[in-house]
Formats: C-alpha cells, structure tokens, sequence
C-alpha cells in the first residue's frame, strides 16, 4: 500500500504510519469518505483542520499541496468507497492513508456508557484516539455498535465517535458545541440543509428518545435500532433525505 508522508508517495511499510493509517506520537486529523475517487466535503474538513491546528499550535502544510497529494493517493490506492486520514503531527510532520470503507447497512445498537467524561472546551479531532476508541471497543464487548458518552453535568454529547440526532415529541435536536461536542462536519451540514433544533439533551431525556442516528463523516446518518435494548421507531424518509443531502452538498 502507498501513502502520503509530508507530501511524497512512499510504501506504508517504509513509513512510521500503522496500518490503520495512524502517524506516530501526537496531532490532528480528518478521516474524509470518497466515493469513486472524490472526498466528500473536503474544504470543510481542511477548515476543521486548520481550526484544530490553531488551537492545537500546530503548523499546517501548504492546502495546495495537501489536495494535490491527496488527488495523487486517490489515483494510485483508488476504492470505489473509501476511507481517507490525513493527520498532522506537533512536529510538522504530515500523511495521508487511503483505506477501503464498506458502508453500514444495518442499525446500530447503542448503549451507555457508564462513566461520565471530562470535556473542557470544544473538542478538536486529535490522536492518539485511543480513549475513544476503547469507549467504542468496551460497547462492541457488550454486544453493543456504539455508546452514547455522558457529561459529567449529565447530559448527553454523542456517541463515542459520531455526533448524535434524536428525535423528542416529535422533534429533532442535537447537541450544542457548548456542552463539549466535537464539531463533526455532518453534524453541521444538517443542521443548515434539514429541520434540526441545537439544543442540550439531558441524560434524563434518553428514555424519551423516540427515533435516532448517528452522524459522522463516512457513516453519513445511521439509524439507531435500539438504546440499551429498548428499541427505537425508524425513521428512513428522514436518513434518506440526510443521505440525499450529504450527496448535494460534500462533492467538491
């Protein structure tokens, strides 16, 4: 496999990246879908980035040399659907990893997670995602897909590594940034294309929870069968508007 470090192409077995398309040590990073060779929302992505860098005092790279590197990977590791990392690291080091994606067709069931997190701010996308990572690998453990994190003030953020929409008497809300959630970029593109309400969601509420999906780059909009085994109502017209959303607005 090729992949992109500080803008060449080289073998991934001469590189310091894991198979999971992960740079040593510690940075930021976007993991952007593609479809027949195209990142979808790639200039949002590259704005987060840039965000992240700033709070995270790391120095990015040249843009144009970013997308013409990635235009390279894409046309050498191509996939019909894909899973695209590109990380920066506090050292300036930079790379690009192109990976296989099989898309999720079946719903997802979601749990607790019994302990809540201590969230400062606005989250950036930043590794070692490991935290995360072993939030999601203690669900799948217990049969679960994914869990929902708590606050410490106890509300509801998102799931261990996806945003959340939830459906409430009717209604559908997310999250605000203001309760410690990661800016995801599907996130925000519902929020402007579909009728979504920003508002706290307490952990009290979850009971109330009528319909669901996970939000988040590749997945797009996962329907959420069941909490903590209670099962949701679906809501399709609503996830295929969100897909037929996400197709119009993230090719470019």
């Amino acid at each position: 496999m090729k992949v992109i470090v500080n803008g060449s192409l080289v073998p991934q077995e001469q590189s310091q990246i894991s198979d999971l398309g992960w740079l040593a040590g510690a940075g930021i990073f976007e993991t952007i879908k593609t479809v027949d060779g195209k990142p979808w929302a790639l200039s949002r992505h590259m704005r987060r980035a840039v965000n992240s860098a700033r709070k995270q005092r790391i120095a990015l790279p040249n843009e144009e040399l970013v997308r013409e590197a990635i235009s390279r990977l894409l046309q050498i590791e191509a996939h019909p659907t894909g899973l695209l990392r590109v990380s920066f690291d506090a050292s300036g080091n930079w790379a690009a990893v192109h990976l296989a994606y099989e898309e999720l067709t079946s719903a997802a069931k979601v749990c607790q997670h019994p302990f809540p997190v201590v969230v400062r701010g606005v989250p950036v996308k930043s590794f070692p995602y490991t935290y995360r990572l072993e939030i999601l690998e203690k669900a799948r453990q217990r049969g679960f897909d994914e869990a929902l994190v708590m606050s410490m003030d106890g509300k509801v953020l998102e799931g261990s590594v996806n945003n959340v929409l939830v459906k409430i008497q009717g209604k559908w809300f997310t999250p605000p940034l203001s309760d410690g959630v990661l800016p995801g970029i599907m996130r925000a593109l519902v929020i402007e294309n579909c009728d979504v309400i920003v508002r706290s969601i307490a952990v009290s509420e979850i009971e109330s929870i009528e319909s669901a999906f996970l939000l988040g780059s590749l997945r797009i909009a996962q329907p959420i069968a069941s909490i903590d085994g209670r099962e949701l109502s679906q809501s399709p017209e609503f996830g295929d508007e969100i897909h037929a959303m996400a197709l119009r607005t993230s090719v470019g």
